[in-house]
């Protein structure tokens, strides 16, 4: 018999979120242990994603074909068919091209926070955007003067990281809810 008093019902959903750290955890430990599976399944993942994309710009473009503006958002549509396209046929490829870009995000990330650091420096807090900007010029240089070796590991080690850390912060949050619901009333 189900509960399905408010009560039953915030049980099932502490319940729910215990399984749900515990899968992130055990997919951020997997991820980590083979960063390379990880890596192409995100490419994958991102790959499906820019196809339907690239599918609604299409539509897009057939229903403002009236407006003047089909071909400039035909070219765009097709433009996200193809790297869709590039990266579902070719994923080891895909995840090279992504790791690149992934490595030069955190390099800009990192000079502009540490501009910005130095614009706020006389404000609480600019130490910790300083220390963002660094890590983030670490990991980019570290990701990028090893591109594309780096292809290997970076994403998926990165993404297992945050499902892992996703996973053992929401652990003791979905523990605790269910111990406080456990209570007698």
């Amino acid at each position: 018999m189900v509960d399905s008093s408010p009560i039953g019902i915030a049980k099932q959903a502490a319940g729910w979120a215990i399984a749900l750290s515990v899968l992130l955890i055990l997919a951020g430990i997997l991820a980590i242990v083979l960063p390379p599976v990880a890596g192409i399944g995100v490419t994958i993942v991102i790959a499906w994603l820019l196809a339907l994309a690239g599918v609604a710009h299409l539509a897009i473009a057939w229903h403002i074909r009236p407006t003047g503006g089909m071909f400039l958002e035909l070219l765009v549509g097709l433009l996200y068919l193809a790297v869709a396209i590039y990266m579902l046929v070719w994923p080891v490829a895909g995840l090279a091209s992504l790791t690149l870009l992934l490595a030069c995000y955190l390099f800009a990330k990192g000079i502009l926070v540490l501009i910005l650091a130095f614009r706020i420096r006389h404000h609480s807090g600019a130490g910790w955007l300083s220390f963002d900007g660094i890590i983030a010029l670490i990991l980019g240089a570290m990701i990028g003067l090893s591109w594309p070796w780096s292809s290997e590991w970076a994403i998926g080690t990165l993404i297992g990281i945050s499902m892992l850390f996703a996973g053992i912060t929401r652990l003791p949050i979905a523990m605790g809810a269910r111990r406080i619901l456990a209570k007698p009333a």
